[in-house]
């Protein structure tokens, strides 16, 4: 069986699962049948590792705010115009959309950063 090396010592970019990033996402590597043997090459590497980790959490973040709107959704449906139920519903919304933002923005932050570091 030949082997083809391909991409050497360029960036490991394979999707991961369900569309989060990989661990080696930043780091340097050899793509070899179509699988990414990612490659540490100093100790300031172990940073790229960190700022995907960090990417990766702050995905998930994001998904679980998209969670409790939909959550404020239903409470605000369940309210039946109950003021204080309204009101909880409404602010759970609220809470949730601005830590949706906020794992937004901070996911495009790390995400530059790291790609200034490489």
């Amino acid at each position: 069986m030949i082997t083809i090396i391909t991409n050497f010592a360029a960036s490991c970019t394979g999707g991961g699962f369900l569309g989060f990033p990989t661990w080696y996402k930043y780091l340097d590597g050899i793509t070899v049948d179509n699988l990414c043997a990612p490659k540490i090459n100093s100790l300031s590497d172990v940073w790229l590792i960190a700022a995907a980790i960090i990417e990766i959490l702050l995905r998930l973040a994001a998904l679980v705010a998209v969670g409790f709107v939909i959550w404020g959704g239903f409470g605000f449906i369940e309210s039946q115009g109950d003021p204080a139920k309204t009101a909880q519903a409404r602010s759970t919304i609220i809470n949730a959309i601005l830590g949706l933002a906020i794992a937004i923005i901070s996911g495009i932050t790390v995400s530059f950063l790291a790609g200034r570091i490489n």
